[in-house]
């Protein structure tokens, strides 16, 4: 009877430990599914600062990130773009480089403007669209990735205009991954 009993109670403890460590994981998939992008038809993936989980630390702003977790579909290497609003197009005044991870790969450069878009959705008058190419990367698997960005470019949402700081430096709004074309 004692036996039985046992086995009984190990069973039962069994199956509250496997469902209470099912709801944990159903609740981790679906926030990952809430946060994550989508890679568009034509291969692009396109992530806005706004949308990103963000970290800002206004001590020491060179270690504020951006985080997002981006579903790649299609394989191969990719262009890397900044995308900052500025008033100045000829120089984004940026302090310090701007370092890209996803997975095993880095990206770190000082952007400069290489393709001013005119009447941008992403940026409000007075403000410009600055795109810097921060250059390339092959990604050779499909699945979800987890991309960071650090920089002290990288600021609150509640900055004024949502475009640039009081003192006219550039802000970081979106970065892009591209098939390359080359």
């Amino acid at each position: 009877m004692k036996s039985k009993i046992f086995v009984w109670l190990f069973i039962a403890g069994g199956v509250f430990i496997i469902s209470c460590s099912n709801s944990d994981n159903s609740d981790s998939r679906r926030m990952i599914a809430e946060n994550r992008i989508m890679q568009q038809k034509d291969g692009v993936i396109s992530m806005k600062v706004d949308k990103a989980a963000c970290y800002q630390d206004m001590l020491n702003p060179s270690i504020n990130t951006a985080e997002w977790n981006i579903m790649v579909t299609k394989t191969g290497r990719y262009d890397v773009w900044l995308s900052s609003a500025t008033r100045d197009t000829t120089d984004l005044k940026y302090k310090n480089s701007v370092l890209l991870n996803i997975r095993d790969k880095r990206l770190e450069m000082k952007p400069v403007v290489n393709k001013v878009v005119q009447n941008s959705s992403e940026v409000r008058r007075p403000f410009y669209q600055a795109d810097s190419f921060m250059g390339s990367l092959y990604i050779q698997d499909t699945g979800l990735y987890n991309v960071q960005v650090i920089s002290d470019r990288i600021l609150p949402a509640d900055t004024k205009d949502n475009s640039t700081t009081a003192d006219n430096l550039a802000k970081i709004v979106s970065v892009s991954l591209k098939p390359a074309l080359h």
